[in-house]
């Protein structure tokens, strides 16, 4: 048995959520945003259909939630992250808000689509 699992404690893996905490714990704030903002960006495309086998996956109202969340956290993290991640953010929010448009059989008006109170109408 090794230190690592001997301070565990029995039965508790190592790799658990006390190392993911430290691991957590040693990701900066600008890396932690971006990594989550792509993660939404990729979730977001899916459900918009932009995916290779899209069809499959199409789910407007999910991909709506996503979107919303993600221009919000884009939006409130821009001043802190710098331009050069939030402009990078936003060309990807906003492919995913014009595929978003693309995809509904009956588009919002300028405005309201997903995410567009936070980011302004996207045409």
């Amino acid at each position: 048995m090794s230190q690592k699992d001997q301070e565990a404690g029995p039965g508790v893996p190592s790799g658990g959520a006390g190392d993911a905490a430290r691991d957590l714990a040693d990701v900066g704030a600008v890396e932690l945003i971006t990594t989550v903002s792509v993660h939404l960006l990729s979730a977001a495309a899916l459900r918009c259909g932009l995916a290779e086998d899209g069809e499959d996956h199409v789910d407007l109202d999910e991909a709506r939630t996503i979107i919303n969340a993600l221009a919000g956290l884009v939006t409130a993290a821009a001043p802190d992250i710098g331009d050069t991640h939030a402009r990078a953010l936003r060309d990807g929010l906003r492919s995913v808000q014009l595929a978003f448009r693309e995809a509904s059989a009956f588009p919002d008006r300028p405005g309201d689509g997903p995410g567009e109170k936070y980011t302004g109408a996207v045409t």
